[in-house]
Parts: C-alpha cells; sequence; structure tokens
C-alpha cells in the first residue's frame, strides 16, 4: 500500500530533511524531477527544442519549483515562459535562474503552448484561488500546442486550489472547480490527501512521485493507504490440494425479496465470483436465485440456511418486519456480517443499531452518500476520510463509504482509499455486486478491513473492464469480475 501524508506530517518531515543538506538542495531535487517529468511529455509533442512553455508562478517554494524547473527546460532549448501571479514575491533565486537559462518573463500567456506548468499555489494553500488565478486556471483549456491539440497541464505538487488534507475542492460563484484541472501532477517526497481522495483526485491526472529523500523522515502515521494490485494478491486465498468446498468457506446470503429478485440475483452472482467454496442463499428471491446460480443451495429464511462463515445482507431485502427479523437473525450469527442497502436503513430503528454495537464478530458496512446521512444525520461532507472514520468508531464497524475513490475506515482510526473507482459503476445493482463479493471474502478468512479493500479494489477494475463494451449494468460487473479475478495467482 501506499502510505498518504497530511500537510504537517510532511512539512515536518522536510524540515528535519533540509536541516541535513545545504541550503536548496531539496528544491533542486524537486525541480530536477519535476523537468525530468515535462521533458517526456514534452518528447510525445515533437520535443523538448523549441517547445513553448508556459509557467503559472505563484509566490513561495511551489513557484520556485516550477521557475527551477522552466531553467532546465529552457537550457534544453525549450521556449519557457513565466507568467508570476505576484511579482513582488516571486522565488528570487528560481527567477535568475530561469533568466539566465534564457527564459522570459511575460504579462499574458503566449499564443502557442506545448505545456503548462502550475506553479500557484502549492500545499500551504486553502480556500480555492484567487480571482487571478481563477481566471488562469479556467482559461488553461483554450491553449494550443505546436499541433493543434490543448495544452498538457502539469501540477507542481498538487494542483493548484484545492484543499490539501481532504481533497476537497471549492467551486466558483458559477459552480466550477476553483482549482487547477492537471492532466499529471508531479508530488514530491510523499503523496497527500488530495492526490488520493475526493473530488481533488480526480482533478490531479496521472500522479507521479518523485524520490527527494524525504520517506525517512516522515513519522507516525499516515493520514490514509491507497490500495495497489500487489496488496490484492499478497491477500488473496491460496488454494492447497486437500481444499475443499466447506475449508474455503462458506458464505450465506440474505437479500432480494419478491419485489426485489434481481438483488438477490446479483449479490449471489457477486458471492459466486469470490473464493468460497459454498454460497447459502436464504431469501424470498429462491426460484430466481436457482434459475440463475443452480450451484447455490437456497432456503427460505436465515434461521434455515444452514452453518456459515460470513452473512451478505441487506440489498432488496425490503424494511418491513419480515426484513427487520432477517437482519436480526444476521446479527445474531456469530460470524462477519456485510451490511448494505436496506440493512443500512432498518439500522436507523435504535434497537438495531445498539445489537449492531454489541457485536464481537466483525461488521462491515457498505453506505453511499445518502445512506451514510440516514446513519448519522449529516453528510459525509468536505473530508469524507474524517467522516469513514467517525462512522466507524460509533458503529464499532469498518466502513466502506463508496464512490468514486471509495474509502474504508476501521473502528481504530485506520484508512485506506479505492484507486480504482468509475463513474461506469454508478448504476443501480453494482453495490449489490459488491456485497457479494465482499461477503465472499470475509467466509474465506480475510479480516474485515482488507476484505472490504480487496472487494473494492476488485470491483472497481471490473468496472472499468465492463466499460469497455460500452454503457454499464450491474450484471456486466457481475460478468467481469470473472475475468479480473483470473488474473490473481
Amino acid at each position: 500500500m501506499r502510505p498518504v501524508w497530511r500537510v504537517a506530517d510532511v512539512r515536518t518531515a522536510e524540515q528535519a530533511l533540509m536541516a541535513t543538506l545545504p541550503p536548496g538542495t531539496l528544491m533542486q531535487r524537486a525541480a530536477a524531477g519535476l523537468a525530468r517529468r515535462c521533458a517526456l511529455l514534452l518528447a510525445d509533442r515533437g520535443g523538448v527544442y523549441a517547445a513553448p512553455v508556459l509557467l503559472l508562478v505563484g509566490s513561495g517554494d511551489n513557484g520556485g519549483d516550477a521557475l527551477y524547473a522552466g531553467a532546465r527546460l529552457a537550457r534544453r532549448g525549450a521556449a519557457v515562459s513565466a507568467l508570476l501571479l505576484r511579482p513582488e514575491r516571486a522565488h528570487a533565486e528560481g527567477l535568475a535562474a530561469l533568466r539566465a537559462a534564457g527564459g522570459r518573463i511575460v504579462d499574458r500567456p503566449p499564443a502557442v503552448v506545448d505545456l503548462v506548468l502550475d506553479g500557484i499555489v502549492g500545499i500551504g494553500g486553502h480556500g480555492g484561488l484567487r480571482e487571478t488565478a481563477e481566471q488562469l486556471a479556467a482559461s488553461l483549456v483554450r491553449h494550443r500546442g505546436r499541433d493543434g491539440e490543448r495544452a498538457t497541464v502539469v501540477a507542481v505538487d498538487v494542483p493548484s486550489g484545492v484543499a490539501v488534507d481532504t481533497g476537497a475542492v471549492p467551486l466558483t460563484a458559477s459552480g466550477r472547480p476553483n482549482a487547477v484541472r492537471a492532466d499529471v501532477t508531479v508530488a514530491f517526497g510523499a503523496l497527500k490527501p488530495a492526490l488520493a481522495v475526493g473530488p481533488a483526485a480526480a482533478l490531479a491526472g496521472q500522479v507521479e512521485l518523485v524520490d527527494i529523500g524525504l520517506r525517512p523522515w516522515l513519522r507516525g502515521s499516515p493520514a490514509l493507504r491507497v490500495v495497489e494490485w500487489s496488496d490484492v494478491v499478497d491477500w488473496w486465498p491460496r488454494l492447497g490440494p486437500a481444499a475443499e468446498k466447506y475449508s474455503r468457506g462458506v458464505v450465506g446470503v440474505a437479500t432480494g425479496s419478491a419485489a426485489y429478485p434481481g438483488a438477490a440475483v446479483l449479490s449471489v452472482g457477486g458471492a459466486l465470483a469470490g473464493p468460497t467454496g459454498l454460497v447459502r442463499y436464504a431469501g424470498g428471491a429462491r426460484d430466481e436465485v436457482l434459475r440463475e446460480h443452480p450451484s447455490v443451495i437456497a432456503s427460505g429464511g436465515v434461521v434455515d440456511a444452514g452453518r456459515v462463515q460470513a452473512w451478505v445482507c441487506g440489498s432488496g431485502l425490503g424494511t418491513d418486519e419480515r426484513a427487520g427479523a432477517e437482519l436480526r437473525a444476521v446479527l445474531a450469527a456469530p460470524v462477519p456480517v456485510v451490511l448494505d442497502a436496506d440493512a443500512l436503513t432498518l439500522l436507523v430503528d435504535g434497537s438495531l443499531a445498539e445489537q449492531l454495537r454489541r457485536r464481537d464478530a466483525p461488521i462491515v458496512v457498505t453506505p453511499h452518500d445518502r445512506e451514510f446521512t440516514r446513519l448519522c444525520g449529516e453528510e459525509p461532507g468536505a473530508d469524507r476520510v474524517a467522516a469513514t472514520l467517525r462512522l466507524a468508531a460509533w458503529m464499532n464497524a469498518v466502513v466502506l463509504l463508496k464512490g468514486d475513490r471509495t474509502v474504508i475506515g476501521t473502528p481504530d482510526g485506520r484508512a485506506y482509499v479505492n484507486p480504482t473507482g468509475t463513474p461506469a459503476l454508478a448504476t443501480g445493482g453494482t453495490g449489490d455486486v459488491l456485497a457479494g463479493l465482499l461477503g465472499s471474502l470475509l467466509a474465506a478468512g480475510l479480516p474485515a478491513e482488507r476484505a472490504a479493500a480487496a472487494a473494492a479494489y476488485l470491483h472497481g477494475l471490473a468496472g472499468r473492464e465492463a466499460a469497455r463494451s460500452g454503457p454499464v449494468t450491474a450484471p456486466d460487473v457481475a460478468t467481469a469480475l470473472r475475468p479480473v479475478l483470473a488474473r490473481l495467482p
């Protein structure tokens, strides 16, 4: 997993590292990595020599990084122009280096630009962009390069204007993001939350981390961790020669109803795609489930289902008295449970919530934002990681807050973010598939937080895979899970 660090932790580490180095060394390391990435991008657009490059330079070290990187590009023959947003506060040494390398200071963007370097605001910024910077950020889409294509925008450390520690993005009066939208962000030393979570992550584009020697100086715990494919591979259950269906785990699925049989079919499909050896279905959509999945053992309710190692409950279950009884039976079982959709609505009942908090076995809840609001009485807000962790602590459960960058939080304060999400998954029934897969991972023996992180990661990949063929439906995602999981060892 890739650690993500808060601004205060990064600042402390930078100060400790700089105390061991000659003055300016850290900025030169950052500028070298930044210039290298820019040169590679320019190579794809006709080469560095004579390439028109525009630096948007704010005050402070972020502007200094841009100026020094611009100087390196100018020495390689690029036509570098710098627009200083606050000339009186521009980094003096960086400005001198740019001029010495042949760069120009301009008061308006040139007509042709291959690459724009966003050095307006760094990790110390907050509250969005000021008016002039906002106008420049909005105008970036109009810049064209020598090839007639839109200029490539590279953000220095973070896109200017984003809330670095939360990933929130302020909006302009017209409702547009009041921040730079980058194609590439070159981060220095450590990933910051705005590059991994919240709407800011979508503005960062492709993120490249440049090693400036900071890692040994980062202390304490990261703000969150980004799940990677290698993590899922390490966690995935391995089959031995003595494996049989019961030893692989049995997952119970209490979902669907006469009114919503599709939810049962989809959640069972997600469970069957996972690593367990047997799925037991308990609910009112028995006939539909068996028609689609004949390998499933089906019964009319939880108490008749037989022994399982984990339960999935809620998708399409309904919220009537029978549904409440089924949820109580699931919560009474001494095994891990996944609670989704209607089960979350039922938890608003205080007695069920109290039963939930008294459980010893692991719990994973999977709300989207509206379900989160029903559970908490307030929206997740700008800081989705903090909101997830508050709910996890209150419920004594692992919380999987669904979204483009799904956040997983644990009761003891650890947070993970899934990088594989896609807007293609914003369609009915895909959450049912996710819940089934998650239950299968729990039944196979994965700890709750790993099961949640792995399920979100693989579900996101399946969504991307399904989207290759056009608009995505939930059955498409269930089908796409199989080739995705086939890549696992």
